[in-house]
């Protein structure tokens, strides 16, 4: 009597569980990669060539963010201040201070500072600063308080759910365009009247100011 089942099934319950191993691993691997901070990056903090303080500089002196980072309003990045910028205030305050001397001598050489690149977005996804400071989202939404960092980190996770997350409801990010780079700013203490006026003037700034709630594939991928 010929068998019921041809000879290969014999071996199907070992395929079984080898595949079940084998897609068991893949999906925790996956999970543990692109779930963690090594993929979103939150929490990475380098050690920079020269220690530079935003808590001081915006803080304490009072430093507009924009006064260093200048082609924010204007262009698709935010650039790094060259080491000329740095000695517009340091050729007087604190100008033979050890720990500058690294500026001093870029400024002097024009040879730039490495500094350790900490926000960055993947090579396939297309973000352009200057819109988004001009229709009134603010530097925190993205980096954090980072007026407060004594060493910059990276503080959000620049995932695709991170961005949809806010051109689903842009109404609840947006703030005067005046606000835009004081990061301690709300509209009120009382976090019930701060929602409700952000849920008011966001509408209005959403309709005034003509912001598309784009969630297309090419708006970010292009």
């Amino acid at each position: 009597m010929s068998a019921i089942f041809p000879k290969w099934t014999n071996r199907l319950p070992l395929l079984i569980i080898i595949g079940a191993i084998l897609i068991g691993t893949t999906v925790v691997g996956a999970v543990w990669y692109y779930c963690t901070p090594k993929y979103t990056r939150v929490g990475y903090q380098p050690i920079q060539p020269v220690a530079f303080s935003h808590n001081i500089h915006v803080e304490q002196v009072g430093m507009d963010c924009r006064y260093c980072h200048s082609a924010v309003e204007k262009s698709w990045f935010s650039n790094i201040p060259a080491a000329s910028t740095c000695m517009n205030c340091h050729n007087q305050v604190l100008k033979d201070d050890p720990k500058l001397a690294l500026v001093r001598e870029s400024a002097a050489t024009g040879k730039p500072i490495p500094w350790v690149q900490i926000h960055k977005t993947p090579d396939y996804v297309y973000f352009n600063h200057s819109v988004h400071v001009n229709r009134g989202i603010s530097c925190v939404e993205c980096h954090g308080q980072i007026n407060k960092m004594d060493e910059v980190q990276h503080a959000k996770p620049f995932s695709m759910s991170f961005c949809l997350e806010c051109h689903r409801d842009p109404a609840a990010k947006i703030r005067p365009p005046e606000k835009i780079t004081d990061l301690n700013w709300k509209w009120s203490d009382d976090p019930n009247v701060a929602a409700q006026t952000q849920r008011a003037q966001g509408e209005k700034f959403v309709h005034d100011w003509k912001v598309e709630s784009l969630q297309n594939c090419s708006a970010c991928h292009r």
